[in-house]
């Protein structure tokens, strides 16, 4: 294809993927659906009749896909909130997706006849949740602190054991008679071993470096912050271990580090987060052939709900039944198991590698995560509402100060809720505009001087010193610190 008519057609896709957003955002549906049903209609099943069938390129693109989501999300935390549910999220990500493959798998055999190795690979696959479709549904939930930081690293975390568990069956399916359990466990061993030691090396390094970019660099932050991403990816997968893994905690760390570079960072690495699923989403819809799909859909609708209902719920109380987590949380983990991106991304690695019966692995895998991001995704906010287990809005107070009429100065007030994003951070790293400033905090009826050191907590009213030239600034900011984590 000549190149003015490929960047045509990238261009008139990307165009279309904003429209696409545009209506589900008004309609409610799902933007990650929106996406994926976009990718199918351009598909040679579809109007756009453009034939694809290539399972290698799709498992590629959905590889750097998902580094640059999983990236983008650890970069959008903080070590710091995630340290009380770093234990249950640690359990979820590894004893849950074991739970669930099993569960998962039996349902599996019975359902599509596969074999008991067939059947576990489909129960890997469909193991853990999703990244880019939790961030997102996070992003406009007002579901308590805790719950939401829990699923938020878990959906971070449990990508690398279900990836191991996947890669591990995949080799034992071709060669059954050379592999077996322990060849397994040493596989998910090494992999989670390795991307963790990777992860936290190079997040230390990474921390430090981008606590000392100096300003006539500045323009090059995104540049470094993508190289982070690429070493800690490459470093880890090079020596065996999980790459996914370690460019999460990368990421994690590089959120962590106190940079006057972050608001920077951020707002490059949602745009690119947001390309990235547009095409990951796409291209994963240009290998789904609708035609395929009526064969299986009964038994694909069926695993889609026993792994909603049966399998996850099973997950969380294994892996919770030590953690301080009421019947009613535990429940909400249950239903929040949000399938997305992931799965569609492993199914491809069994497709592309010709197992057995991967088709109809791949076909089952849509079904479950378009039932899952649909019927989930949409009524996560109301299960929560129904449980009681939503964050009420702060009372706010009347101004401790005032500016005059005649100021070329605004004072901006911000009330901090229990779940936004600010919360638990010390003013000095929240990102403030270098011409803004924080005047007071208003915290339990007094008001509290502000410095560096001092740590925003859960119904502060924080009153902002803003020129009126850049009052625009401040709110992009305000946008980011009002995001639920």
């Amino acid at each position: 294809m000549h190149e003015g008519l490929l960047l045509l057609v990238v261009g008139a896709v990307l165009a279309a993927s904003i429209v696409v957003a545009l209506v589900a955002a008004r309609t409610g549906l799902p933007v990650l659906v929106a996406f994926l049903g976009l990718g199918m209609l351009l598909g040679s099943d579809g109007p756009g009749g453009i034939e694809f069938d290539d399972a290698e390129l799709a498992r590629r693109v959905g590889i750097v896909g998902l580094i640059l989501i999983l990236y983008e999300g650890g970069l959008q935390t903080s070590w710091r909130r995630l340290r009380e549910v770093a234990v249950p999220a640690a359990l979820l990500s590894t004893v849950g997706v074991i739970v669930s493959t099993i569960v998962t798998a039996a349902a599996a055999y019975f359902l599509f006849g596969l074999t008991w190795l067939g059947a576990a690979l489909v129960g890997a696959v469909v193991a853990s949740t999703d990244a880019a479709a939790v961030f997102a549904t996070l992003r406009f939930t007002h579901i308590r602190r805790r719950l939401a930081r829990t699923l938020e690293a878990e959906s971070g975390g449990n990508d690398p054991m279900a990836i191991a568990l996947t890669l591990g069956l995949i080799a034992w399916i071709e060669r059954p008679h050379a592999y077996g359990i322990d060849d397994l466990v040493l596989l998910v061993v090494r992999q989670i071993g390795l991307g963790l030691l990777v992860g936290v090396a190079l997040g230390g390094v990474a921390m430090w470096v981008f606590a000392h970019i100096p300003d006539a660099i500045a323009a090059f932050t995104p540049v470094a912050s993508i190289a982070t991403a690429a070493l800690g990816f490459g470093a880890a997968d090079a020596l065996g271990g999980s790459g996914f893994l370690a460019v999460y905690l990368v990421g994690l760390a590089v959120g962590s580090t106190p940079s006057r570079h972050r608001r920077q960072l951020v707002a490059f690495h949602e745009g690119l987060a947001f390309v990235a699923q547009v095409t990951l989403f796409i291209v994963l819809g240009l290998l789904v052939f609708p035609h395929d799909l009526p064969h299986v859909a009964l038994r694909g609708l069926a695993l889609a709900f026993l792994l909603m209902l049966v399998a996850r719920p099973a997950a969380v109380w294994a892996s919770t039944a030590l953690s301080r987590f009421t019947h009613r949380e535990r429940m909400l983990l249950g239903w929040a198991g949000l399938r997305g991106a992931v799965p569609i991304v492993l199914a491809t690695f069994a497709l592309s590698e010709n197992v057995s019966d991967s088709e109809t692995i791949f076909n089952a895998v849509f079904f479950v995560v378009v039932v899952s991001v649909i019927v989930q995704g949409t009524t996560l906010e109301r299960v929560a509402r129904m449980l009681g287990l939503v964050s009420p809005a702060p009372a706010l107070p009347e101004a401790p100060l005032e500016v005059g009429p005649m100021s070329q100065l605004d004072l901006v007030e911000f009330a901090v809720a229990d779940d936004h994003a600010v919360t638990g951070s010390k003013v000095s790293e929240v990102g403030l505009p270098r011409s803004a400033l924080i005047a007071v905090i208003h915290r339990d009826g007094e008001a509290v001087p502000p410095r560096g050191s001092t740590s925003l907590c859960a119904g502060d009213r924080l009153f902002v010193l803003v020129p009126r030239k850049n009052r625009a600034d401040l709110e992009d900011v305000f946008s980011r610190w009002r995001r639920r984590v």
